[in-house]
């Protein structure tokens, strides 16, 4: 490997573990958590979209279920230009932030809770 490679990767990994270290409580702009669903909302700005933002959140599906963690952004809403890299990141994210979401809202108890893999498989909607 080229020493010019080599530094491509290192900062790649940089970037990466960067991204990674940020905490969602310190971006978190909105939060409402309860046993009908709810979201969270954070700014993207710190990982690298300015004045963007995501949204993490689960809506009720009756008798007592909630739907599957569902996440968006304003970037990929509203059709923002946005390379291949870009949109890997953002999925990133978006994964990171659905799972911060679920442990949030799912008590982690021998009676209680649902596995993030097992919310994943319910509908996001009951319509």
């Amino acid at each position: 490997m080229d020493y010019l490679s080599y530094i491509c990767i290192v900062n790649q990994l940089k970037q990466y573990t960067m991204a990674k270290a940020i905490q969602f409580s310190e971006v978190t702009l909105r939060q409402q958590l309860s046993s009908r669903g709810g979201g969270v909302e954070i700014d993207l700005t710190r990982f690298g979209f300015k004045g963007e933002k995501m949204s993490a959140y689960q809506n009720y599906l009756g008798g007592g279920m909630l739907g599957k963690v569902e996440a968006n952004d304003t970037i990929r809403a509203f059709e923002k230009p946005c390379t291949d890299k870009q949109n890997a990141k953002l999925d990133r994210i978006a994964e990171r932030l659905k799972k911060y979401f679920h442990k949030l809202t799912n008590p982690d108890t021998e009676w209680e809770g649902q596995s993030y893999e097992e919310n994943q498989k319910m509908p996001s909607s009951a319509y």
